[in-house]
């Protein structure tokens, strides 16, 4: 299956603003879906953001407006920004793909999974 490979993590200061990159093997094959998780130390794994092939973009509740999915199909590469962050936004992140997008959102929907990405906010 397709190979995915996150990019774009670090570590920044409260407030601060990252990109992060999600990188394909290959195309996305359509229909398809492709979504952001998150996990941090000793929490479930919880998602984070979604978009398919038509562009739809879906995200969690707790995102309130301070995260954006979008894709560049030409490059393979699906991106994940981030404004505002805060300590609490501190985890993996992690990037998955699947064949379409269902509701409500659950793990077993998305086959690929890349290594993830760490995101660390703190002063």
């Amino acid at each position: 299956q397709v190979q995915l490979v996150e990019s774009g993590g670090g570590s920044v200061r409260p407030g601060g603003s990252l990109k992060l990159s999600c990188a394909a093997s290959r195309y996305f094959k359509s229909p398809y879906c492709v979504g952001w998780f998150r996990r941090a130390p000793g929490k479930e794994r919880e998602w984070v953001a979604r978009i398919d092939s038509s562009d739809s973009q879906t995200y969690a509740d707790f995102v309130e407006g301070r995260f954006a999915i979008s894709r560049n199909s030409a490059k393979n590469t699906v991106y994940l920004q981030i404004f505002g962050l805060r300590p609490e936004d501190t985890a993996m992140y992690y990037c998955a793909a699947g064949s379409g997008c269902r509701w409500p959102v659950t793990e077993a929907d998305f086959s690929a999974w890349g290594q993830g990405t760490q995101v660390t906010v703190s002063t």
